[in-house]
């Protein structure tokens, strides 16, 4: 068996299918699109759901329904059931991210052929010893019953030179899938390989170990048979077509045929290791704690790279969380194993995008933002590692367990997710409160939710009254008013619902908020409010229905509210443009919304635009406008005609064979879009940036408004200068009258601080006489009136020179009007060294008053929130100085 590169493995697989009459499908991206149940694709499958589901007749492809396909297909597994997170780099064959061959029947071929075309590639074509290879089938379900998948097991004889005791039945566990607790489901036939030596093969047969999570043992290849639907009340029905989905792991296959033990010493994960070695100076292979360090990170990258190219951003909810978690699990490794304490993983970027960039391009076509967005992060998270490391060092000293408030400390303050904190626990062989963690997340988010409620429409089952049946037509592109039918209406309790034969009015979509308007009829009007689309057509809401529908009626849209959606929609493509022709090429839409009286745009970028940037950008757009560009609208382009001309797309999207390009100067604005637009920029009239924002990490948010949006904006500023000017006193120099104030502002604080800071000073004195001998050392302690953090931390230090050997000094004070509690402690050098830290003693004092602190072994601070627990908190420094048995 010649050894062959993963490209070629890659390429033989899908060319192989294609000889089968299969169409080779792009991988969807890691970041599903229309799957609100999923985080991440996880599995080859997902991208069919819909023809599974029955709600798509097979693939459309150049006019043709295809109803075999195959792909290679990016997963990632971090969560749920499919979580392999901690197995990553400790074993040799987990990942976050990996790459899944697979081969799709839509009610096409079945189980022969699925089997027999398995046989050919892995024995025929890829030269696998069939002496290795052992198939797995469906034992049966008496409880359901269900036969044993005879079947399965007399083609594996029939159709493949497998021998016979290869074959070996399971039960539902490992050989019945099924997508979730109702739906598409039946057996499936599983490949494994026996890649032990001829010696250990003959001390103990394979079948033995198949099933048994032996490394050496191991499934390359899942033929699943979907024949039944799983009905809600538990009970299978057949289904009326049966297909077939199969599975094969890339890198496992990978390593199979490249004779490695390692899924990490192939060709796959080689040239991104190498990169980490010359980056950290360290050879892999050496050690056995480098060795998982360099496997987390190469695996990491990828997951990461390529969550970002596919439209996820590191962020504190959802898919966004799980990134920023593996990508500072990633960092901690490299700092902790590797002592990489500066941003290294935005480097291996370009590697992976090189790498792949022939079957996946959008990481090559987006490197750039990719390893902007990651350099942010790790910028980020490494201000507070280090600190992060050394306090989760003070928390377990002397105890076998981090408390549920020492690990949301970590997270909240220093960026530690708990999966980390647990990791990093387990390295020292202790436990984290996890209970106790979730309790405090679960405060933390419902005093967001409550800060943030917002209502929601309604839902619930509609019954739709139909009148007639047809096709329905929108032509709100060329109309504003049009002769139309009722085809079906609903009624309920807040809102009605009409389905009409034809429309103007524009459904909410691609970030435009829909049309407004009435339908008129004998003096009988039913004003609109909303349209939604539906696969039927556009669902028309109003508050109140007549009882007569029949005939035709005369629809209208608002005009004057249309056309300043035009104008912001409009202005919302020369803005793109313009945000790429200032900040670069990387810049792409991440989100929009487009309504009468604003626009909001969300865009991949790494830092915050500068106001000189803006500043360029809206002179840009607004030199567009007094141009006057005419709109080149055209409805019905091929989609590579559009994509030669260079025209705006989304990653990730799926677009039909034929799409609509809006133009604003060839040159400038070339975008697919659904919206209603200007017939020239000229009616825009004006464009002004009113915000702009982070959403997560590597992308931002810019508002605008245009039209009369704008000239209201404009006169409103004006007045909010004329009353300025009016307050400061002064009609001229605006600017420079309130700068003064500034000043006058900052030097009455200064006095203030400095007057306060001599009070506290002269209650020092007094302080340091208040000793208490506990077990032969001084205990001081002292409440400051009006004292802040930086007093009381000079406070601190002026004590630690006075007391100079066995003290230990704790000082507190709270503000009335925010409410919050100061703490800091100081301990002298020589107690140091006896295992006294302020660090360590300010942490639980802190927890005492409601808050958390850390710092120094010498003076360390903390905060809290509960002024009236400082008696408690002096007392607690007491207790805890006992303990420590000096």
């Amino acid at each position: 068996m010649s050894l062959k590169s993963s490209d070629q493995i890659r390429n033989e697989f899908l060319e192989f299918f294609k000889e089968k009459e299969h169409l080779i499908v792009d991988s969807a991206p890691v970041v599903p699109k229309d799957d609100p149940t999923l985080l991440f694709t996880n599995a080859g499958m997902n991208q069919f759901k819909p023809v599974f589901l029955g709600e798509q007749e097979g693939l459309k492809e150049d006019g043709k329904i295809w109803n075999r396909a195959a792909d290679t297909q990016k997963c990632i597994r971090v969560s749920g059931k499919h979580n392999d997170l901690e197995e990553v780099g400790h074993d040799t064959y987990h990942h976050t991210l990996f790459e899944m061959l697979g081969n799709w029947s839509f009610g096409d071929y079945f189980k022969e052929e699925a089997i027999e075309w398995a046989w050919e590639l892995l024995v025929d074509r890829w030269g696998l010893d069939p002496e290795r290879l052992y198939a797995t089938v469906f034992e049966g379900n008496e409880d359901e019953g269900l036969p044993v998948d005879q079947e399965s097991i007399d083609l594996w004889k029939k159709k493949t030179s497998i021998p016979h005791d290869h074959i070996l039945t399971f039960g539902k566990k490992d050989n019945f899938w099924e997508m979730g607790e109702t739906g598409p489901c039946g057996p499936c036939s599983e490949v494994h390989i026996d890649l032990r030596s001829d010696e250990e093969r003959a001390k103990q047969p394979g079948a033995e170990l198949v099933n048994m999570d032996d490394p050496r043992v191991m499934e390359i290849w899942n033929l699943v048979f979907i024949q039944f639907n799983r009905q809600a009340d538990g009970s299978l029905v057949k289904l009326p077509a049966q297909h077939v989905d199969t599975g094969m792991g890339f890198e496992r296959i990978c390593a199979v045929l490249q004779g490695k033990t390692s899924n990490y010493d192939t060709d796959i994960f080689q040239p991104v290791i190498e990169e980490i070695s010359k980056i950290s100076s360290l050879t892999y292979g050496d050690d056995t704690e480098t060795d998982i360090a360099m496997r987390v990170i190469a695996d990491h990258i990828r997951a990461v790279s390529f969550s970002i190219a596919d439209g996820a951003s590191p962020g504190n909810d959802g898919r966004g969380y799980v990134i920023r978690r593996i990508l500072r699990r990633a960092v901690r490794y490299g700092w902790d194993r590797l002592n990489l304490k500066k941003p290294f993983m935005n480097r291996l970027v370009g590697v992976i995008a090189d790498q792949f960039k022939h079957i996946f391009p959008e990481l090559e076509a987006q490197k750039e933002y990719v390893q902007n967005v990651i350099l942010a992060e790790e910028k980020s998270f490494l201000k507070t590692l280090g600190q992060g490391i050394e306090l989760f060092s003070n928390f377990i000293e002397g105890s076998d367990k981090i408390s549920g408030a020492d690990a949301f400390k970590l997270h909240d303050t220093y960026g530690f997710p708990i999966d980390l904190t647990q990791l990093m626990a387990r390295e020292k062989g202790i436990e984290v409160d996890e209970e106790g963690f979730n309790a405090r997340m679960a405060e933390q988010k419902k005093r967001a939710r409550e800060a943030g409620k917002f209502g929601a429409k309604e839902s619930g089952d509609i019954s739709w009254t139909v009148l007639s049946d047809g096709d329905f037509e929108f032509v709100g592109y060329d109309e504003l008013s049009a002769e139309v039918k009722v085809m079906a209406y609903a009624k309920s309790d807040k809102r009605s619902m009409i389905l009409l034969d034809r429309s103007p009015f524009y459904a909410e979509s691609g970030g435009q908020v829909a049309d407004t308007g009435v339908l008129e009829k004998d003096g009988v009007v039913i004003r609109i409010s909303d349209v939604q689309k539906t696969q039927d057509g556009y669902v028309h809401y109003t508050s109140k229905l007549p009882d007569d529908l029949s005939g035709t009626w005369k629809a209208k849209v608002g005009a004057e509210r249309r056309k300043e959606i035009e104008k912001h929609h409009s202005a919302t493509h020369i803005m793109h443009a313009a945000l790429r022709e200032v900040l670069g090429k990387h810049v792409a839409q991440k989100g929009s919304l487009v309504a009468p009286d604003r626009l909001r745009f969300d865009f991949s970028h790494f830092e915050a635009v500068t106001q000189d940037e803006l500043n360029r950008v809206e002179k840009l757009v607004n030199q567009k406008i007094r141009e006057n560009i005419s709109l080149q609208e055209e409805r019905s382009i091929p989609i590579e005609e559009a994509k030669e001309r260079g025209a705006m797309m989304l990653f990730g999207e799926k677009y039909g064979d034929y799409v609509r390009v809006i133009t604003f100067d060839p040159g400038f604005s070339v975008e697919l879009c659904g919206g209603t637009h200007v017939n020239a920029t000229g009616e825009i009239g004006y464009f002004r940036f009113t915000a702009e924002t982070s959403v997560a990490a590597g992308v931002r948010r810019v508002e605008a408004v245009t039209g009369s949006a704008a000239d209201e904006l404009i006169i409103r500023e004006k007045e909010k200068l004329h009353a300025l000017q009016a307050i400061l006193g002064t009609q001229k120099d605006l600017v420079k009258g309130v700068e003064e104030l500034i000043e006058q502002n900052k030097s009455l604080e200064k006095e203030l601080k400095k007057v306060q800071q001599q009070q506290a000073s002269g209650q020092l004195d007094s302080i340091l006489n208040n000793k208490a001998d506990i077990a032969g050392t001084d205990l001081i302690t002292g409440v400051i009136e009006g004292g802040d953090m930086d007093t009381l931390k000079q406070m601190g230090y002026d004590s630690l020179q006075k007391s100079k050997e066995n003290s230990v000094i704790v000082l507190a004070s709270s503000d009335d009007e925010s409410g919050k509690v100061y703490l800091m402690a100081a301990v002298t050098d020589d107690l140091i060294s006896k295992g006294v830290k302020a660090g360590a003693l300010v942490s639980e004092l802190g927890r005492v008053v409601g808050g958390g602190g850390g710092g120094q072994p010498n003076l360390a601070t903390a905060g809290g929130r509960f002024a009236e627990k400082i008696p408690d908190a002096m007392k607690k420094a007491e207790e805890w100085l006992r303990s420590h048995n000096l």
